[in-house]
């Protein structure tokens, strides 16, 4: 009895290992869609505050083959921002963009998606001095529709911010050393 029972087991493992396996090799493979945006580059001011937003692309990654969308739409690039005050410091708060169609009204990012806000203020470089720069990366969410031909007009960026003013004053003070 052991020995069809032995028999039986080499017979199961040799089944297993030879024909009746059902596993699949079909890997699923993904790709980037890179959209360029024109200008790539833009000037931009906002009161005391003017700068440049730079290396923008919208991205999207999709399954190869079904074109399918596995991760929405991304809009990435750089916001330089500068100080251009000789008297005011500038607070930065916060940011936000507005996708703004040929109609002159605001494109909804979708759906469960997160509302495109800048974070401005960084570990200590939470106010501009006058003069001074900061870079910001901007790494937000991009509604599908303004990707749709000649549906997307302009971008808006909202930045709050708070001025204070800037002085240097010199105080004199009459001492003496040691009771003289």
């Amino acid at each position: 009895m052991w020995k069809w029972i032995g028999v039986m087991m080499v017979t199961m493992v040799a089944a297993m290992s030879f024909g009746c396996s059902q596993s699949s090799s079909t890997a699923v493979t993904y790709e980037d869609k890179v959209y360029t945006v024109t200008p790539a580059s833009v000037q931009v001011k906002a009161g005391i505050v003017t700068g440049e937003v730079t290396e923008m692309k919208v991205t999207e990654r999709i399954e190869k083959g079904t074109d399918r969308v596995v991760a929405p739409a991304k809009l990435t690039g750089k916001l330089k921002l500068k100080n251009s005050s000789k008297d005011q410091a500038v607070r930065l708060i916060t940011g936000k963009l507005l996708y703004i169609d040929a109609q002159g009204q605001p494109i909804k990012v979708g759906e469960g998606r997160t509302e495109p806000l800048l974070k401005l203020a960084t570990y200590g470089v939470e106010t501009l001095d006058p003069g001074a720069e900061a870079t910001n990366t901007v790494d937000v969410d991009f509604p599908a529709d303004a990707l749709k031909a000649k549906k997307l007009k302009e971008i808006q960026l909202e930045l709050a911010y708070i001025p204070t003013s800037y002085k240097t004053e010199t105080i004199n003070f009459t001492v003496s050393i040691g009771g003289q």
